[in-house]
């Protein structure tokens, strides 16, 4: 892995940060008090801006994640319709003999057996009234199988870093403790959804309720519509699994993603949750660090017809501190390299480190200004000679 540092110490100057004016500092306490662990036995916020945690408990412990379970659900339809290998209008349907074991079971859509639906219906039913019998359709469909939509939701969760989680249903009703995940691997995918399937995520989250066959049913997630700037995104209840959520709010460019699991009443986890993200944006500043497309560095290449390309914010970057601080920022490029061609304009290839003082480090991806193809005999030549010459 080579680490290569673009600034180090601290950078309130050369980045623009104006100390704050002693007054203002004393008048703003630097730090409040986050919610209750009674309220929330396992919790996590984190600034997505910046990667950074702003507060935790217990955030890799595993639980039950019940319909939150339909959250990788959602995602892995998304890669697959963004892969194409799903379409919104495809239709599928409710077989009879899936209808007798998952049908009216929990919450539903009130699906019939045949009942065709297409994927875009399917994924409302799932995001906005959290449908355990449109995700068997929608997992039977896309995938043949029950198994095998179990198994590419896992394989994907692996693929994005969901290192503590596995699935072993598209919908989160018990299983008898095959489906866990961590309140961090929950972070990881709220992440991926976000920020991988803007367009998407902003089409089937966020709705307050869905009427099917006459029937309106309410999204019983508990920030849109009453946490500004927030969009999501699923709540879940089991006996088991006790009551848990997984929600994002942005204000001001700037998007806070919350996990609280383990609450003993609906009300004790709605409350806690919108309190951390009242409190994540009310105690913290955001700094901006790049705009989304700026060039954060370069990294060396190997096997390419160039010999460097150029490292891109693929969002906008900023750095949390407590509010009224003025806290001293380093940055750092990390990538394993030299990276090794072909590589495309667009692509996750680095990381950039982001430490404030006072704080645990957070990273961001970076993604290549160019595309970069393999070297031919000539650009062999030019870069052995390039080489010798440096």
């Amino acid at each position: 892995m080579r680490v290569f540092s673009i600034i180090a110490g601290a950078v309130a100057v050369s980045l623009g940060f104006a100390s704050a004016p002693a007054q203002a500092q004393a008048s703003r306490p630097a730090t409040y008090r986050p919610p209750l662990d009674s309220e929330a036995p396992i919790a996590m916020l984190v600034d997505l801006s910046s990667g950074q945690v702003l507060h935790q408990r217990n955030p890799d412990r595993r639980f039950m994640p019940a319909s939150i379970t339909k959250v990788m659900t959602a995602f892995l339809a998304f890669e697959l319709l963004e892969q194409e290998k799903l379409q919104l209008d495809q239709r599928f349907t409710f077989a009879p003999a899936s209808f007798k074991v998952w049908g009216n079971n929990g919450s539903t859509m009130f699906l019939s057996a045949n009942d065709e639906l297409s994927v875009s219906d399917l994924l409302l039913g799932i995001n906005t009234v959290s449908a355990n019998d449109a995700a068997v359709v929608l997992g039977e469909g896309a995938a043949g199988s029950l198994g095998g939509w179990t198994k590419l939701m896992n394989v994907k969760a692996a693929e994005i870093g969901m290192t503590q989680s596995h699935f072993g249903t598209p919908n989160g009703l018990p299983d008898e403790g095959r489906t866990f995940v961590t309140a961090r691997d929950l972070v990881t995918l709220a992440t991926a959804l976000i920020e991988q399937h803007p367009d998407l995520y902003a089409r089937y989250f966020g709705h307050r309720r869905l009427t099917y066959r006459g029937i309106t049913q309410a999204n019983h997630e508990p920030f849109t519509g009453f946490v500004r700037g927030a969009d999501g995104i699923k709540t879940g209840f089991t006996n088991e699994a006790g009551f848990g959520v997984l929600g994002s709010a942005t204000r001001d460019g700037r998007r806070l993603v919350v996990v609280v699991a383990g609450s003993d009443r609906a009300r004790m986890r709605d409350r806690a949750a919108r309190s951390y993200l009242e409190w994540g944006f009310r105690a913290f500043d955001s700094r901006p660090l790049f705009d989304e497309g700026a060039k954060v560095g370069s990294a060396k290449v190997q096997d390419g017809d160039r010999r460097s390309l150029s490292l891109v914010a693929g969002n906008n970057i900023a750095a949390a501190m407590p509010r009224g601080t003025n806290r001293p920022i380093s940055l750092a490029i990390h990538y394993e390299g030299p990276l090794r061609a072909p590589i495309m304009k667009g692509q996750r290839v680095a990381e950039l480190e982001i430490r404030v003082d006072g704080m645990p480090p957070s990273r961001v991806p970076l993604i290549a200004g160019e595309d970069v193809k393999v070297a031919g005999p000539l650009d062999r030549l030019v870069n052995g000679f390039a080489g010798w010459l440096s």
